[in-house]
């Protein structure tokens, strides 16, 4: 780890599992700990690139925090690391990521890795990411009888497929600028061959 790691914040009511992330993550991040919502809130800034929350916490949930999180606009991932079973709900939170716990070292990290190299990539390709991460949770942790009658499941997977089509047509627009940039560098080679 380098002082120019990103930055992960850890936010975990249970103190001994706060301090277990921040050593699994400490050999490749920077990380801060914090065991409640509110202190969180005091710890969020620009450099906080990934935020690892737990929903149930005294006083101020990590709901409270996500939606403040969300609100000041802050450029940072979000995974939710709980123990509350997923349903329906998680569809409209605006987290990036969901881990039910326990979670293992990998996972935590590999969570990690993924929402960083999320960052390369614009809004509307996280914004799928993210909705396909929560319809895979709620496909592992839901039955499909509960998910085909849940009208906010058929929404998502009705976004999901927009937002790809969506992006399918931009990628074929850039393929097309990318195939006319080529048409003027072969132009313009044969112009110089000319002279």
């Amino acid at each position: 780890m380098t002082d120019d790691s990103p930055l992960v914040l850890v936010v975990e009511d249970e103190r001994d599992l706060a301090e277990l992330y921040a050593t699994w993550l400490g050999e490749s991040y920077c990380v801060r700990s914090v065991n409640d919502g509110r202190t969180a809130l005091d710890e969020l800034d620009d450099e906080v690139r990934v935020v690892l929350l737990d929903r149930r916490m005294p006083d101020f949930s990590g709901d409270e925090v996500l939606d403040a999180i969300r609100d000041r606009d802050l450029d940072c991932r979000v995974a939710m690391v709980t123990a509350v079973e997923p349903d329906v709900d998680v569809i409209d939170m605006g987290f990036d990521d969901y881990l039910v716990k326990p979670v293992s070292r990998e996972d935590l990290t590999g969570t990690v890795a993924n929402l960083l190299a999320r960052d390369a990539y614009d809004e509307g390709v996280r914004r799928l990411f993210s909705l396909a991460s929560k319809k895979a949770l709620l496909e592992s942790e839901s039955p499909a009888s509960t998910l085909d009658d849940s009208e906010k499941y058929q929404q998502l997977l009705d976004d999901i497929e927009e937002l790809r089509t969506e992006l399918d047509d931009k990628l074929e627009r850039f393929a097309e600028m990318d195939d006319m940039a080529r048409v003027y560098q072969d132009i313009d080679r044969d112009s110089d061959a000319e002279e």
